[in-house]
């Protein structure tokens, strides 16, 4: 992965990790998969980018509900 793209990873995984540190423990644990999804999206972002480690991490959350998924879902 370039340089350019790594450093527009950046943000997002700053977003991910602030939500990690204070948002999460405030509203405990609740994830239906393994990673949970905040650790799905720091992987995706560190391994694709923002373009398609944006598009796997929304693609992840918005299946997180009670008639999606569950289990071991790795990033691919």
């Amino acid at each position: 992965m370039n340089r350019v793209v790594r450093w527009l990873s950046y943000p997002f995984i700053l977003l991910i990790k602030i939500y990690q540190w204070f948002i999460s423990p405030l509203l405990g644990s609740k994830c239906r998969y393994t990673p949970t999804c905040s650790q799905y999206g720091l992987e995706a972002f560190k391994k694709y980018g923002p373009f398609k480690g944006g598009y796997l991490t929304i693609k992840r959350i918005l299946s997180c509900h009670p008639w999606g998924g569950h289990g071991y879902d790795p990033v691919p």
